[in-house]
């Protein structure tokens, strides 16, 4: 299926071109708590103003349906275009997330052992999962079939696929896809409660790497059967449910949602110009992961993780990252560059080698397909192949 659009946001940036840019430049993010998160566990947050939800739709009023609405308006002129071409009740919407609302929910009950009562702008509906598709439903006026997939870390990545079966299944003409993180304490205190975080930088790969570091932000994309250059041809997924947190050690699972992607997409593992990594920088997924891909690729495809510089999205981190990917393949790259992989160099020799892209890289003649991965709590796998048609 085809991606015709992308609306993007996260600490990368605003926008198409801002988030390239930012993310060619080589710097990775600088982990500092947000000051109106009022945390001491480093995070990567969006910087900038998110646009006011409607009054009336203030029932859905919460940071994550403003990243959301960001990331919506980037790509405004393709979904009118696409509401007058196919009609309202064939459009669809599947939103990825793990958060929704949350930060807000904290506020009220924060409120509520205060003084006894919740604010007055209070709704259930800011913080419950279903509420972001329900928000985007109602903001656009959009009546097609309409749900939130929330598998922790592979959300997005799963409404991806979620939508493509929408499509295939000819229940709609064009679909709304991706999904939003915003950040909220207990997102970070979980993670900190499984020291799976950082207190400095998201080092991945490396022998000195000690954790993720969370980050927040939106992913939208617009996906038909009409033809436009870039689009999502294969999708691989599996479920290990080795452990409830931990990835099975061996990489089975993941190898098998890559391998399912690559032949979802018809292609040989020779054929991929760039792996996007799940690259979380903790122990346990790095190790599981580098086995993986050295596995099935080898050493020589060109790779690299993004979270240094965007922060782990979390439930947005699929669609931000298959973002990443449509941006590559994109007329703004028109250069054919790669991102450098954001680490401190020193490789970790217990794991399998691969192909980091580094500064002095030669570029592809032609950037052609793109893997991305997303790996989550309880085994559940995801891998996407985006390419140019």
């Amino acid at each position: 299926m085809y991606l015709h659009d992308l609306g993007i946001i996260c600490a990368l940036g605003s926008g198409k071109a801002e988030v390239l840019s930012t993310w060619f430049s080589g710097r990775p993010s600088q982990a500092e708590p947000p000051v109106w998160l009022k945390s001491s566990v480093p995070a990567l947050g969006v910087i900038g103003d998110l646009p006011p939800v409607p009054p009336a739709l203030q029932r859905y009023a919460c940071r994550n349906n403003r990243l959301l609405m960001a990331a919506l308006s980037q790509m405004d002129s393709a979904v009118q275009a696409a509401m007058r071409r196919f009609g309202r009740s064939r459009i669809g919407a599947v939103l990825g997330t793990s958060t929704s609302g949350i930060a807000e929910g904290e506020a009220a009950v924060r409120q509520f052992h205060s003084d006894g009562r919740l604010p007055a702008g209070y709704d259930y509906k800011q913080q419950e999962l279903g509420g972001a598709v329900e928000f985007l439903t109602r903001y656009l006026d959009i009546r097609g079939p309409a749900y939130t997939v929330s598998t922790t870390c592979s959300s997005s990545a799963n409404a991806l696929a979620a939508a493509r079966r929408l499509l295939s299944l000819d229940l709609c003409d064009a679909v709304i896809v991706g999904g939003g993180d915003a950040l909220c304490h207990t997102t970070l205190q979980g993670f900190s409660a499984l020291g799976a975080l950082s207190g400095t930088r998201c080092n991945p790969f490396s022998k000195n790497r000690d954790g993720t570091v969370i980050g927040e932000g939106a992913a939208l994309f617009l996906m038909s059967r009409e033809p436009a250059p870039i689009a999502l041809l294969g999708v691989g997924v599996s479920a290990d449910a080795y452990h409830i947190s931990a990835p099975r050690p061996d990489g089975s699972g993941a190898c098998a949602a890559m391998r399912a992607a690559l032949a979802d997409a018809g292609l040989l593992p020779a054929q991929v110009d760039y792996i996007n990594l799940h690259g979380t920088a903790t122990l346990q997924n790095d190790a599981m992961e580098s086995r993986a891909v050295a596995q099935l690729f080898g050493s020589a495809t060109p790779c690299g993780s993004s979270k240094p510089a965007s922060g782990h999205c979390l439930g947005a981190a699929g669609a931000i990252e298959a973002g990443l990917c449509w941006l590559l393949l994109s007329g703004l790259n028109g250069e054919q560059r790669l991102p450098a992989h954001l680490w401190d160099g020193e490789a970790d020799p217990d794991l399998s080698p691969l192909g980091f892209v580094g500064l002095d890289m030669p570029k592809p003649k032609r950037l052609q397909y793109c893997q991305s991965n997303s790996f989550s709590f309880g085994g559940n796998n995801v891998s996407l192949l985006i390419g140019r048609r």
